[in-house]
């Protein structure tokens, strides 16, 4: 009865996990996998923006509207050379995010440099 136990808790622990992917929420076209994502350090919420961006109550950090990923192929407007320009789905042009060279700053506070930032709300999480 011990090897079965042991048998088993083998093969679950070499199930993989399923791997999240991004699509567009309006064509539903591939735009990234959980691989193309580049991690970065929560900010300090708004202690970190513009006094006029800040809200007027003191709140925690909030969760990342947005996910920055690694430059792709799909990213015409990368590939035509421009420093900064918005990032638009391949197969329906719809406004997924925007790109700079120079960064952007998270909505949680945090620069991330170079940015190629993808809004959530534009976006499907999927699993494979």
């Amino acid at each position: 009865m011990q090897t079965v136990v042991t048998s088993i808790s083998d093969s679950a622990e070499h199930v993989p996990k399923p791997q999240a992917i991004y699509r567009c929420k309006k064509c539903r076209r591939l735009v990234a996998s959980e691989e193309n994502i580049v991690p970065h350090e929560q900010g300090k919420g708004e202690k970190c923006f513009k006094r006029k961006k800040r809200s007027e109550m003191e709140n925690e950090p909030a969760e990342c509207s947005s996910l920055f990923v690694e430059s792709m192929k799909w990213m015409q407007s990368v590939q035509e050379g421009f420093v900064g320009e918005k990032l638009q789905c391949m197969g329906c042009k719809a406004r997924l995010g925007s790109f700079n060279w120079a960064g952007l700053q998270c909505s949680c506070g945090a620069w991330v440099t170079p940015a190629f930032q993808l809004h959530k709300s534009r976006l499907d999480k999927c699993f494979i």
